[in-house]
């Protein structure tokens, strides 16, 4: 069986400014992010303009009500049986969906003004999410609702709205039991105002693809649905330096829609190496009038799925490395914010990740936007529920009104990116078994073929052995395995498709910096700290070590790759411990929650970064009281072979064997290493055993000092921008102090403020929008937000005991 899907990708016309707005000649769009109302609770009388929200708080969108707190071990305790953990008990899990006070009823109120209203005009509204089954007002009257909370959605408004003085007010309620993860709440997303004429281009009615690429042309096709009569439609191709590379006029329509095919002379393709965007200006006139514009950025690249090759992007045979990543950004919750999720991009190409698939929910705007730009395949993903529940208030109330909608907002407006390689409809479904269940599938499927037929779906599947025998996994266009590693050979065998794909990998757990000893493979396994060990050696029941993914990688053409779970930590799931308090956020990062690298960071990194070298040593080196004990030495690396010194005493050379275990294969393990205080240092060797790179570490004396690294010295001013300052504590000698647990207090001043703070510590219970917080492990994370001003920001750090240190950044126009 052979698939072959090609596509480019658009960008659907919106703006990033902080309030405002983009003009065309005929088409403007508003983002309302200032001046909102907000309060919790129940207001019924809110719909009305002449209600008086005087006294609500006033925030600004995208905004998460349950971030701010407090942790609470009783807010949505869950009795449960969680059967994707194999478990067969219900027991009580108290941080499942983060321990944070998402439930309930809350409302948002805002004003705007529409000074070009006119007879001729149109307005719609889009939300891109709101968490959770949102109705919106206008002016008094209900003019919609919607249900599921990852989904875009939008509403025409023209026959509610006036010139001023126009009040929108949005009903948020979240459910309790309705998630088995962190959701947040609220507007988390943006929202937008558009204002076009009546004869305009559709909402989303944009679709570019690339039915014909060479190295001397590519064909590009775009279909364009449009409203109105006596029209003709201009499209222009600009490249990425903004010449204009061609043109072409249409008056032909089929039904509303253009289709129209240009040609790009010496096509620039769009990957993740290289990751080219052109951009479209479409025109629509009406009687020589121009009614309406919008532009699209895109990149033009060709995917194919078969069995002889696997997977190719533009012809060339490539695996996916990649990672599922939540959508709650650690400290500031569910709350969409551009630079922080572009700081986790950064992270994340470092690593040399390729793929990312959003986790099980519909991705942001602004995470596919970024996604194109920096170069990274995408695995869009709708729904971790269907008609048989999950969780008692789950996605299963709405899949039988909601199901098709949602997929097909999400595929017309997501359509144009060039990342989106393949969609998800689901993850884990309980629907895996029996009859109905696949029919489902294949329903969900169809509906993707006929909004987009140039992307193959995927469904995320557990239960292995059941969707072998009844069809399931033989419907879908590729063959979704989560974890079950030793039936990959089964699958593969049983399924007509001739590849698998690794939808959900490893589930290994560690806490940075937390080493446990005797060293020892575990599954399952539980401290009195409710930490698990950084020697990456320990998993969950379901699931395996990262090594056993590498060797179905590395050996198996026809596995097409993984995604790993996860990139990040997260808010909620905090498994081993799901029964503990007060544990409220995952162990299953490659980084943490504050986005600092664990060790096994480097681990991936030593396969994935095929650029740039890789030596690490774990753990740290400073044990006082393990003198003389046991304390073994990894090194994860891009080389081969490494020799070992304690206090320049050989350890001896290791070398990566085939012939061992799997983690023979991919590290180097010294398992009788004699603790004793001093320096620990690693010679990488090449081939021949020549020294070719080396990594010291150290033991570190008393906490002397704090240690403040920002990311860059300059943030935006545009009230948005973050900047990410990693604080850490060091001895006399400049030495990083690995286990220092200080309690730290922050001060910002300047043309900026202090946003928040993170240390990565899945137990702790301070808040994150305080400006005090205790180390974990030596490091934290502070989050600085620039104003609209532009100046100097400094942040100050203090601490007993410690030397204080300030930076300071500058704010500059974007």
């Amino acid at each position: 069986m052979k698939f072959y899907f090609f596509t480019l990708s658009a960008l659907f016309f919106l703006t990033t400014s902080c309030v405002e707005k983009t003009e065309s000649f005929t088409r403007e769009t508003i983002v309302l992010k200032k001046d909102w109302r907000f309060s919790k609770g129940s207001h019924p009388d809110a719909i009305h303009k002449s209600f008086d929200d005087s006294q609500w708080e006033k925030v600004n969108i995208p905004h998460d009500w349950a971030i701010y707190g407090p942790f609470n071990k009783e807010i949505d305790k869950q009795e449960v049986a969680i059967a994707q953990n194999n478990e067969t008990t219900a027991t009580e899990k108290t941080g499942r969906t983060g321990a944070l006070p998402y439930i309930g009823e809350a409302w948002y109120r805002n004003e705007f003004t529409l000074p070009n209203l006119n007879k001729n005009k149109k307005i719609l509204i889009q939300f891109d999410g709101a968490m959770s089954e949102p109705e919106v007002f206008i002016n008094g009257e209900k003019v919609g609702e919607w249900k599921y909370g990852y989904a875009y959605f939008y509403f025409d408004i023209t026959e509610y709205v006036h010139k001023e003085n126009n009040t929108i007010s949005v009903k948020i309620n979240n459910r309790e039991k309705s998630s088995r993860w962190y959701p947040g709440a609220g507007l988390y997303r943006n929202v937008h105002l558009i204002v076009k004429e009546k004869e305009s281009i559709a909402h989303w009615g944009t679709f570019i693809t690339t039915p014909l690429i060479t190295k001397e042309e590519a064909k590009i096709n775009i279909k364009t649905k449009v409203n109105g009569e006596q029209i003709k439609l201009v499209t222009k191709i600009y490249d990425a330096d903004g010449i204009e590379i061609a043109r072409q006029e249409a008056t032909q329509m089929f039904s509303n829609e253009f289709d129209q095919n240009i040609s790009v002379s010496d096509p620039n393709l769009w990957s993740p190496d290289s990751p080219y965007l052109y951009t479209a200006k479409i025109q629509l006139y009406a009687n020589n009038e121009l009614k309406d514009e919008t532009t699209s950025r895109f990149g033009i690249r060709s995917i194919d799925f078969s069995a002889e090759n696997g997977f190719r992007l533009n012809g060339k045979k490539t695996k996916f490395k990649g990672v599922c990543l939540h959508h709650d950004l650690g400290p500031l919750g569910a709350a969409v914010n551009k630079s922080a999720l572009r700081r986790q991009l950064r992270i994340l190409k470092d690593l040399g990740v390729n793929a990312i698939r959003s986790s099980h929910n519909m991705p942001s705007i602004e995470q596919l936007e970024l996604c194109n730009e920096m170069g990274f395949l995408f695995l869009a993903e709708s729904f971790d529920e269907w008609k048989v529940p999950k969780v008692k208030n789950g996605y299963n109330l709405y899949f039988d009104d909601y199901a098709e909608k949602d997929i097909v907002n999400l595929v017309h407006a997501t359509r144009n990116h060039p990342s989106i390689v393949m969609w998800s409809s689901g993850n884990e479904v309980p629907d895996q078994w029996g009859n109905e269940g696949v029919k489902r599938a294949k329903w969900l499927q169809d509906i993707f073929h006929r909004e987009d037929p140039t992307r193959p779906v995927t469904v995320g599947m557990d239960q292995v052995e059941a969707v072998m025998q009844n069809g399931f996994g033989a419907i879908m266009d590729i063959p979704g395995l989560n974890y079950r590693v030793h039936l990959y050979e089964d699958a593969y065998k049983k399924f007509p498709q001739g590849f698998i794909l690794g939808s959900e990998t490893a589930s290994t757990v560690s806490s940075r910096g937390i080493y446990k000893f005797p060293v020892e493979k575990a599954s399952m396994k539980q401290y009195e700290d409710f930490q698990s060990s950084s020697y990456d050696m320990e998993y969950c029941s379901w699931s395996n070590l990262p090594d056993e993914d590498f060797i179905l990688q590395d050996d198996k053409d026809w596995v097409l790759g993984e995604f790993v779970w996860t990139g990040f930590d997260y808010l909620g799931e905090p498994t081993p411990y799901d029964e503990a308090w007060p544990s409220r956020s995952s162990y299953f990062g490659i980084s943490d929650l504050a986005g600092l690298p664990k060790d096994r960071y480097y681990l991936y990194r030593s396969r994935w970064n095929t650029k740039d070298e890789t030596l690490h040593i774990l753990p740290h080196w400073n044990w006082e009281g393990r003198e003389g004990e046991t304390t073994p030495v990894f090194v994860y690396t891009s080389y081969d072979q490494a020799e070992l010194f304690v206090n320049g005493k050989s350890q001896g050379i290791r070398k990566k064997t085939k012939n061992g275990t799997p983690q023979e294969r991919y590290r180097l393990m010294w398992m009788d290493v004699k603790y004793e205080p001093g320096t620990l240092k690693v010679v990488a060797l090449d081939e021949a055993g020549n020294p070719v790179a080396e990594k010291v570490v150290k033991t570190a004396g008393k906490p002397h000092q704090l240690a403040l690294r920002p990311e860059t010295m300059s943030l935006k001013a545009n009230g948005e921008d973050l900047m990410f300052v990693e604080v850490s504590v060091v001895d006399k000698n400049g030495i990083p102090c690995p286990t220092a647990q200080h309690q730290l207090n922050f001060e910002v001043t300047g043309k900026g403020s202090f946003r928040a703070v993170c240390n990565g510590n899945p137990t702790s219970l301070e808040l994150f929008h305080l400006p005090s917080m205790k180390l974990f492990n030596g490091k934290l994370v502070v989050l600085i937000q620039s104003s609209e001003e532009v100046g100097a920001i400094t942040l100050k750090v203090t601490g007993e005991n410690l030397l204080s240190q300030s930076v300071t950044i500058n704010s500059i126009q974007e």
